[in-house]
């Protein structure tokens, strides 16, 4: 830590708080000290953040909830931008909605639902913030995000604030636009339809209880550690299938675990360490490439100390 960026932090009036250790901050509880972690509570907080980082010359790197990354042992030599629930608005117009990037997708969805909007049942046991769902285009039940979004606000590369449509966004299984560009995610704007409450609620009921039967909730874990590719899932299954058949449940590195309960999460059984969980997705997709001749790629993002964040198997 700098004096000069501390006392550039200070007087913005930003919270800020430095040495902040990164594994409270994410759902694999995994990861080192942050050298400064700022929470803003305003799309100009935002900007002003990520202006001193850059005038500062030190990287930065934007996230929500942290239900799909993982932080390295050795933490962050740089600014981690927390948008979360001082950040948290939502706005309802009839059929429409918007909210701002920091909200919990799943009070989001239950907001709606209390409404009688539809449209976000798939989402209610996303544990993210609804920025982080727009950027990986999130969803479930083979529904995203990105069908039922009219416009997305973003801060760009020079700090603008921008609107894009929909149709811009180049929203795909587990992709969007944002992905390859240095801007940050604001909020969207949804376009939901009116039905039974009652009938949303069930529904919503319904997927919490899948999720709870499929899914190792009681661990720690990222969610959804691979993608599923068409032509693998055409050959063979899923990722999870095609894990399980590989006999890779319960494989273990240290005290990172490929789940007995559903094979592509990987849990943390207590104390794991990044080191633990990169050498089980070694391990895991050397035996899938042998086996099938695919090569898994990751949902999780990873964030090195030296700044860069990328798809974890990048980095491999």
């Amino acid at each position: 830590m700098t004096s000069e960026i501390a006392e550039r932090l200070d007087k913005s009036g930003l919270h800020w708080t430095a040495g902040a250790p990164l594994k409270n901050y994410c759902h694999w509880q995994i990861g080192g000290p942050a050298d400064y972690l700022v929470e803003p509570c305003s799309a100009d907080e935002i900007a002003m953040a990520r202006a001193i980082a850059r005038e500062t010359g030190l990287p930065s790197l934007v996230i929500g909830h942290g239900s799909n990354m993982l932080f390295d042992d050795q933490g962050y030599r740089g600014m981690i931008i927390k948008i979360g629930s001082r950040f948290s608005a939502a706005r309802f117009d009839g059929e429409n909605v918007y909210a701002e990037a920091g909200l919990w997708t799943p009070s989001l969805a239950r907001a709606c639902a209390a409404r009688g909007l539809t449209g976000l049942e798939h989402a209610v046991g996303i544990p993210g913030n609804f920025g982080g769902l727009l950027f990986m285009n999130g969803g479930s039940m083979r529904q995203n995000i990105g069908d039922t979004v009219m416009f997305v606000d973003i801060l760009d590369e020079n700090g603008q604030m921008r609107r894009m449509a929909g149709d811009e966004c180049d929203f795909s299984y587990r992709h969007s636009i944002f992905q390859g560009k240095n801007w940050i995610v604001l909020g969207a704007q949804l376009k939901l339809a009116q039905d039974d409450p009652e009938k949303i609620r069930r529904a919503m009921l319904s997927v919490l209880e899948e999720r709870r039967s499929k899914f190792p909730l009681e661990y720690p874990n990222c969610g959804s550690v691979f993608s599923n590719d068409e032509q693998l899932y055409a050959q063979y299954g899923p990722p999870g299938m095609v894990i399980d058949k590989a006999g890779l449940k319960g494989t273990r590195v240290g005290a990172a675990e490929v789940s007995r309960r559903h094979a592509n999460f990987i849990i943390n059984c207590g104390g794991a360490t990044s080191s633990d969980v990169f050498e089980l997705i070694r391990i895991v997709r050397k035996e899938i490439l042998e086996r099938t001749g695919f090569v898994l790629k990751c949902e999780v993002r990873y964030a090195s100390p030296d700044g860069r964040c990328d798809r974890l198997d990048l980095f491999l």
